[in-house]
């Protein structure tokens, strides 16, 4: 039996074992929205934090980091620490932080304790979706990078196979079927991952300096140099953390969970973990040159595998990126799909029932399966796909969220659900948001985020929100309507 035969096989099983495992989680994600949505915030630790790493360990971090590597080299190394460093600055600052509820999106959170208004939460939904879709679009192209070289064949059949697996078990058993699945997932990825590093790292005999060595004969000693000025690693590090603290996928997981200290202690866990590994890619791609220095990078790895190390080593790799794929892929749909819903449709037709949205939320899944498909075909890397989307969301949506939680209307309150306390207004918000993404957009994520905080705030003050007559009036309503019973 040859390899690609291979490949197929246990592709196949795979994906009829997930399918399967999902179809058994139906009834448990068909109870509510809430439930399809983030599993009724009942997760306990080892499922929130085995879903953290699935999640994390996308093909992004074993095929994208380590063509980045063979790229740049240690010039890839701030976005990797903004970008997986941001996981932990998430776990310490605001993951115990929104477990405290049970809100199903990033954009519900700020709009109920922030903003208040329907525009700015839709604005949010899209650009924080905006991630989600870049992340499924992502592995499926990692997929087929992956698939062309291990078989010399057309990567489409695939993706497309691919795709349909995650799109259908992620429709079918929402949230309980993403983290149990995950909890096989994550178990497995690490142990392949670990192993598979270990031959790896074993070509440079586990040494840094034999890697400058062996770089320098091949003339790519520059790859390990750290010869960026401190704007260009600012940049890179801003990036990977404003965009990974915009990701729905973390909060989502956060408002799943049972209680704050398992959300903060997963997500902990698997920030150190993704730091780890993303910059062992890294050097896996300066490895890969040395052998060759003549190929397209998002072919490094996988042809080091293929002319290097043998078949087994490549089918067992196959699996990884599958596993790794497949999970990554599922998480970012399902919060993708989650937010066109709980912040594009419910606030503006919110006279439904749960099974409406539970069967809306179905149909969108694959709507954006597609639509992610179709990124996947249209983008020139992994990395610059994920990029684009980082600078966007994090420029916009951070500098908005930070400011309006820290800028209180009463210092000595706590926020809590159902209660506005801060000083944002609705156009200081929405301002903010435009201008932080496009400002991102056009000259950088530092100068888009000063640009966003500064009008956020000039802006609320210019046009403040009258909270006042908009709480008299609510007592009126109220008032009036228990006179009138």
């Amino acid at each position: 039996m040859n390899l690609e035969i291979w490949f197929w096989f246990s592709a196949i099983f795979m994906s009829i074992f997930f399918i399967v495992m999902s179809f058994k989680l139906k009834k448990m994600a068909d109870t509510s929205f809430s439930h399809f949505a983030i599993a009724g915030g009942t997760l306990p630790f080892f499922l929130i934090l085995f879903t953290d790493i699935a999640t994390i360990m996308g093909v992004g971090n074993f095929i994208g980091h380590s063509s980045k590597g063979y790229d740049v080299g240690f010039a890839n190394i701030p976005f990797v620490v903004g970008e997986q460093g941001a996981k932990i600055i998430f776990a310490l600052v605001f993951a115990g932080f929104a477990a405290r509820f049970t809100y199903h999106s990033i954009s519900e959170l700020m709009d109920d304790l922030i903003l208040r208004d329907k525009v700015s939460r839709a604005l949010i939904g899209l650009l924080t979706g905006s991630i989600m879709i870049s992340w499924v679009g992502g592995q499926g192209k990692g997929m087929g990078d992956l698939f062309a070289v291990f078989t010399g064949t057309d990567p489409i059949p695939l993706i497309i196979m691919f795709s349909a697996v995650f799109i259908l078990y992620t429709m079918v058993g929402g949230m309980y079927s993403v983290v149990w699945t995950e909890l096989i997932q994550g178990a497995l990825l690490i142990a392949i991952a670990i192993w598979f590093y270990v031959k790896v790292f074993a070509k440079i005999d586990f040494s840094i300096a034999t890697l400058k060595t062996k770089l320098a004969e091949v003339d790519a000693v520059h790859l390990a140099e750290w010869n960026l000025s401190f704007g260009e690693v600012a940049t890179l590090f801003v990036t990977g953390t404003f965009g990974i603290l915009a990701a729905q996928v973390y909060w989502q997981r956060c408002f799943a969970a049972n209680n704050p200290k398992s959300a903060s202690r997963a997500m902990l866990y698997s920030g150190i973990i993704a730091i780890i590994f993303t910059c062992i890619a890294t050097v896996s791609g300066m490895i890969v040159k040395i052998y060759n220095s003549n190929l397209d990078p998002n072919q490094a790895l996988p042809w080091l595998i293929m002319e290097e190390m043998g078949q087994f080593v490549a089918l067992a790799f196959f699996i990884l990126i599958f596993l790794a794929a497949i999970s990554s892929a599922a998480s970012s749909l399902h919060s993708a799909a989650t937010i066109l819903i709980n912040d594009l449709i419910i606030p503006f037709n919110s006279n439904k029932n749960d099974s409406y949205y539970v069967k809306f939320t179905r149909w969108c899944i694959l709507i954006v399966g597609v639509v992610a498909v179709g990124a996947a075909l249209w983008a020139e890397s992994i990395i610059s796909l994920f990029s684009l989307a980082y600078t966007m969301a994090g420029g916009g949506v951070v500098p908005v969220l930070i400011v309006g939680l820290l800028w209180k209307r009463k210092k000595q309150d706590t926020h809590q659900m159902g209660l506005q306390n801060s000083g944002v207004s609705v156009w200081g918000g929405r301002i903010g948001l435009i201008s932080g993404s496009i400002g991102s957009l056009v000259f950088g994520i530092l100068w888009g985020v000063a640009i966003s905080v500064v009008l956020t705030i000039i802006f609320s003050l210019l046009l403040p929100t009258n909270r006042e007559m908009d709480l008299t009036n609510i007592k009126n309503t109220v008032s009036a309507d228990t006179e009138n019973v």
